[in-house]
């Protein structure tokens, strides 16, 4: 491997050479985006000097012994390996090329020029791993000798505290994970900022979110000030939100060093660039990327009015149906002491806001601040203030960490609490990026928390609309408005169709959560798990057995935790994994447990595999209880598919009843009726104590014609108003009302014959739950079907009453 790239040798192939960033800044470079000049010394360059110095080994001996919770063994074996490193004498021809090469990017821009000296770690920007802002970065450096120390100042960063954390605790090998050091020339930038190609809050990937503040961008990235907020529509490229915040300071290089000054106070409160600038950059972040085919995460600087790319990565916060997974997708270095102004609306204090408490009495909440929500969710608990990182160990599980700004030394305190505040930042701020990841809800660039808040006092943080509530407040009581806008949508087309039947919505993608809870719809009638499961591509038997239960459950939590927020206060009813045998063989590892079957829909599924595997289930079940009792969510429910016999149900309840998932007034348990024999037994089901039941009427159909749906040749005789299916719907819905269980259906028939909607709503059921864009349709059918019913009801009554008033007057003649 060579010791010295180019950025026009690199590509998005160069990983093992470049790391992530330099091989990001390469591919760039060479399709013409406006990439500042520059070139990478190798991940192999780090090696050498590695073995130069027989490092190693040393470095090996000072990690097996060192226990990562442990703050002062974590910071005293970093410092010894940083030492190790920096003290080693780098090889010659390492030395010499690196001389020779800042050189010549010297004459290349005809000038001695400053360059940005970044960590570039080989597992690092990939949508599988987020090492962002574990690393060091070093800007304006000048000077050949400070460009080589700088490089090793580099991989020393390797080895920060945050950075040895962060690989143990994902299973990453220390010494596999190389560290190549990009040199680039340095944009003396006058405003700069962070570009999001999609919203990551809301998971909308037609919104192109654009943060900017003035002189280095360096101040947004860490979090140092409050930046302001642009949304540019992707497909028109129209401005459709802007919020202009305050900032008082920047951070801009002076006599070769980077100073903070004061911003004079007319500038203060300015838009940061232009709408044409802000149009152009978001011309040029799309073409990136489209490019790359992934939404991104984008540095960019203005200098002289020119637009510069400095950085670009994927946005590993969003939900990808390809399996990417998480991560932080920042890059973040140390910062300088941050701002106390906030945004917009930060610092309003006071403000209070009435709900309706469950006897339906006014609650009163006071709101004690607001700022940006950036990681959805609510959290609860008392406030510890953290002044700078050496007060981290202070931060016990469950507490609301207050800062002025987090960096990625704040990490492992992170992890532990139930919610983040911080006075400055954006949405792309280190706090902002690390809690969408950890799924902590947070609120940044508040103002003044750190002041306002006190250590120990109760509060309640609403992640997903960046509100500071007084005391341990119910979850009903702090579910923030939508928009006016989608609230306005909501309630125009709704009002028109109001049904007494509640018209819920199918749902399985997470990406889509956000934008579907705006339709109409009562709630979520069916959460689908699969998708989820499938999304984290293994079985979950395998991650079982290899130790990583808590990985399930976080990762399965965190997904409900999106559903359940964006629907709240509306019912949300996960349908627990229906995975059949084949399609479990599918996952990574499925092929060593799942058996093969002749006919996987009548086979191992269902409530037969919970009671036969309870600790897969159990897995489950404490992902329903951490979204509901860590986040607050009260609004998730259970169903229970595919569920044959009576003994069933009740060995599905002890094992519910083992974890401690009691049947409550806010938890609710359903099951699926899908097989013929829960038809005939319904009437023992609700007496055994369920609280719903929705009606699969594709199984139950199949079932009860002896017709495989999937079959071509019998297509035509699959038809869910056969007689023999209605009159089992009836009985159903008959036998539930009657013992005051909910009945729904999930299906699309409702919404495809208005007929058979009209039968369901003339036997009673509860509810319909229907894929989203049949919303908005079922709602009208079964809106015509009710009045429908109402009339020939009044009808009867109205005929009824004439002819007994004509009796009575026969009678009298």
């Amino acid at each position: 491997m060579k010791n010295i790239m180019w950025f026009k040798e690199l590509s998005k192939a160069s990983l093992a050479e470049a790391g992530g960033k330099g091989a990001n800044l390469g591919e760039m470079y060479q399709n013409g985006f406006p990439i500042p000049n520059g070139f990478v010394v190798t991940s192999g360059a780090y090696y050498k000097h590695l073995q130069a110095n027989k490092l190693t080994e040393q470095i090996q001996d000072i990690l097996s012994k060192l226990d990562v919770n442990d703050n002062e063994a974590l910071e005293s074996a970093a410092e010894r390996i940083k030492q190790l490193i920096i003290g080693g004498i780098m090889p010659r021809d390492i030395y010499d090329e690196i001389i020779e090469s800042y050189k010549k990017l010297n004459e290349l821009s005809g000038r001695q020029t400053y360059v940005a000296v970044r960590s570039s770690a080989t597992a690092e920007d990939l949508p599988t791993a987020s090492f962002a802002g574990q690393q060091s970065t070093y800007l304006n450096v000048f000077g050949p000798e400070a460009v080589v120390n700088s490089v090793k100042d580099c991989w020393a960063s390797l080895f920060e505290p945050r950075a040895i954390f962060y690989r143990t605790t994902n299973n990453f090998d220390h010494m596999k994970v190389g560290l190549a050091a990009v040199v680039q020339m340095m944009v003396q930038s006058e405003k700069a900022g962070v570009v999001f190609t999609a919203d990551v809050l809301s998971q909308n990937r037609n919104s192109i979110a654009i943060e900017t503040a003035y002189g280095l961008g360096e101040v947004v990235v860490s979090g140092q000030v409050t930046p302001d907020t642009y949304k540019v529509n992707k497909e028109s490229l129209d401005i459709e939100d802007k919020i202009i915040s305050k900032q008082t300071w920047m951070l801009i290089k002076i006599d070769g060093k980077n100073k903070r000054v004061e911003i004079k106070d007319e500038a203060q409160g300015r838009q940061k660039i232009s709408d044409s600038e802000i149009k152009d950059l978001a011309r040029v972040c799309k073409r990136i990327e489209e490019h790359y085919g992934y939404p991104q995460d984008i540095e960019y600087a203005f200098e002289r009015e020119n637009l510069y790319i400095v950085q670009a990565r994927p946005i590993t916060t969003l939900k990808d149906k390809s399996g990417l997974e998480k991560g932080t997708g920042g890059n973040l270095v140390k910062g300088m002491e941050g701002n106390t102004e906030g945004n917009a609306n930060a610092g309003k204090t006071g403000t209070t806001k009435k709900s309706e408490g469950q006897n339906g009495t006014a609650v009163t909440t006071k709101i004690l601040l607001r700022g940006l929500g950036s990681s959805p969710g609510i959290g609860m608990g008392p406030v510890k203030i953290v002044k700078n990182s050496s007060e981290i160990k202070n931060v016990q599980r469950g507490d609301i960490l207050v800062t002025e700004m987090t960096t990625p030394d704040f990490v492992p305190a992170m992890k532990k609490a139930a919610a983040i505040i911080t006075d400055t930042g954006g949405m792309t701020s280190h706090a902002a990026i690390v809690s969408r990841e950890l799924g902590v809800p947070c609120v940044v660039g508040v103002g003044t928390a750190t002041t306002t808040l006190k250590d120990g006092m109760s509060v309640s943080v609403d992640g997903s609309h960046g509100i500071i509530y007084e005391g341990m407040v119910s979850a009903p009581e702090v579910v923030a408005k939508k928009t006016s806008d989608e609230v306005s949508q909501a309630v125009i087309t709704a009002a028109t169709q109001i049904t007494g039947t509640k018209i819920y919505v199918n749902l399985a993608d997470v990406d889509q959560a956000e934008k579907v809870s705006r339709l109409p719809a009562d709630g979520v009638g069916l959460l689908r798990a699969e998708f989820m499961i499938a999304g984290m591509g293994e079985h979950p038997r395998k991650m079982l057995d290899e130790g990583r239960r808590e990985e399930f459950v976080n990762r399965l939590a965190d997904d409900l935790r999106k559903f359940a927020a964006a629907f709240y206060p509306r019912p949300v009813v996960y349908r627990a994994t229906d995975f059949k045998t084949n399609e479990y063989r599918n996952l990574d590892g499925g092929s060593k447990y799942e058996p093969h079957e002749e006919n996987p829909m009548m086979g191992y599924r269902g409530a037969a595999r919970y009671i036969r595997e309870p600790e897969l289930f159990k897995m489950e079940l404490d992902a329903i209880k951490k979204v509901r009792e860590e986040y607050h969510l009260k609004n998730l429910w259970l169903m229970i598919p595919f569920i044959r016999r009576i003994g069933e149900l009740r060995a599905i309840k002890d094992i519910m009843e083992e974890v401690e998932l009691h049947r409550t007034r806010d938890f609710k348990l359903w099951i699926m009726v899908e097989v013929p024999s829960t038809v005939v037994l319904i009437d023992q089901f609700c007496q055994e104590g369920i609280d719903g039941v929705s009606i699969g009427t594709n199984d139950l159909t199949q079932l009860t014609l002896g017709i495989d749906r999937d079959n071509a040749t019998m297509a035509q005789g699959f038809d869910e108003r056969n007689e023999a299916v209605l009159r089992s719907l009836k009985r159903i819905i008959t036998v539930c009302g009657k013992f005051g269980v909910s009945a729904s259906l999930c299906g699309q028939a409702p919404s495809v014959y208005p007929e058979f909607a009209e039968k369901l709503v003339e036997f009673g059921i509860t509810s319909m739950s229907v894929n989203p864009d049949a919303v908005e349709r079922t709602r009208k059918i079964v809106a015509s079907a009710e009045q429908k019913i109402i009339l020939q009801r009044l009808s009867k009554l109205t005929q009824g009453k004439a002819e007994k008033e004509t009796s009575d007057l026969d009678y009298e003649g």
